[in-house]
C-alpha cells in the first residue's frame, strides 16, 4: 500500500482520497501539503489524525467512522435479535486504539442486559478459529465482530464458524450478512461517499481542509439475514423486522 500512495502523491494530486485507519495511517506521513478527505475512519482525533473534529487543522479533513459508543449498541442489537444470548464475544485486534475504545461501551451494554463480554484478541484466521472454537464450548453465546482490516479479510471464515458453533452474530457490514451472518448494524457507507464527494469539489474550489469540519455519521443501516436466523432457530421479533432497512429472506 505504502508503493502505491507514494505513487499516488508523485503524481502530485490536487486532492487524495482515503478510506479506513489504515490507509490514512500510510499516506499521512507521505502527502506533503496535498489535502486529503478520509472516509471510514474511526476516532481521528484520538487516532493523531486532526486536532478535532470542528478545527482539523492541516490538510486532514473528513468523514469518521463508528465511535466508541458502537460497542454498546452492537451488543444491544444483538441481543435483541437473539434474546436467549447471555455470553458474547467481542472479536477484536489487540493494540488497534479504536477498537480499543469500544470495549468499554460494550462492556457498559452488557452490564445493563446482564450479559458477560469476553474480547477475543485475533491477527489472522488461524487466531480467528480458536477464540471462537474455545468460546463456543458453553452454552448460549454469540459475537460481536468489531470492524477492521483483519475482520475485513477473514469474514468467510468467521461466518462459516458462527454457522458451525450455531452463534448469533452481529457485523458493522451488510456484506457479511449478504455472505450469510445473522444482522449488520453500520454506517451507510454510499452516504458518506456522496458527502466526501463534496468535500473534494470544495477543495478543488479552493477551501482548506483546515476549515472543513470533520464530520460524524448520520445515517445508518440495519440487515437482517432471516435464512440465517432459521438455521440457528430464531424468530426475529416483528417490531425489529419493521425497523430493517433490509431483510434477506
Amino acid at each position: 500500500m505504502r508503493a502505491w500512495a507514494t505513487e499516488l502523491i508523485a503524481s502530485s494530486p490536487d486532492v487524495a482520497v482515503t478510506f479506513t485507519n489504515l490507509a490514512l495511517e500510510v499516506m499521512k506521513p507521505i502527502a506533503g501539503s496535498v489535502p486529503i478527505v478520509f472516509i471510514g475512519v474511526g476516532d481521528p482525533v484520538g487516532s493523531g489524525f486532526v486536532y478535532s473534529f470542528a478545527h482539523p487543522g492541516g490538510n486532514i479533513t473528513g468523514f469518521a467512522s463508528h465511535d466508541p459508543s458502537m460497542g454498546g449498541k452492537w451488543l444491544e442489537v444483538l441481543k435483541e435479535t437473539a434474546p436467549n444470548v447471555s455470553r458474547v464475544l467481542v472479536i477484536t485486534v489487540p493494540k488497534i486504539t479504536v477498537l480499543q475504545a469500544m470495549l468499554p461501551s460494550a462492556e457498559e451494554a452488557a452490564t445493563r442486559l446482564a450479559v458477560e463480554t469476553t474480547a477475543g484478541g485475533v491477527h489472522n484466521a488461524t487466531e480467528i478459529e480458536h477464540v471462537i472454537k474455545s468460546f463456543a464450548q458453553k452454552p448460549n453465546g454469540g459475537l460481536v465482530i468489531l470492524p477492521y482490516a483483519v475482520t475485513v479479510f477473514n469474514a468467510s471464515t468467521i461466518i462459516a464458524l458462527a454457522r458451525k458453533y450455531q452463534l448469533p452474530d452481529i457485523y458493522a457490514l451488510a456484506e457479511f450478512v449478504a455472505a450469510g451472518g445473522l444482522v449488520s448494524y453500520g454506517l451507510d457507507w454510499d452516504d458518506q461517499f456522496r458527502r466526501a464527494a463534496g468535500y473534494v469539489d470544495q477543495i478543488l474550489r479552493r477551501t482548506k481542509p483546515a476549515d472543513m469540519p470533520v464530520q460524524a455519521p448520520t445515517k445508518f443501516v440495519m440487515v437482517i439475514n432471516l435464512k440465517t436466523a432459521k438455521t440457528l432457530g430464531l424468530t426475529i421479533p416483528p417490531t425489529l423486522i419493521a425497523r430493517a432497512d433490509e431483510v434477506i429472506e
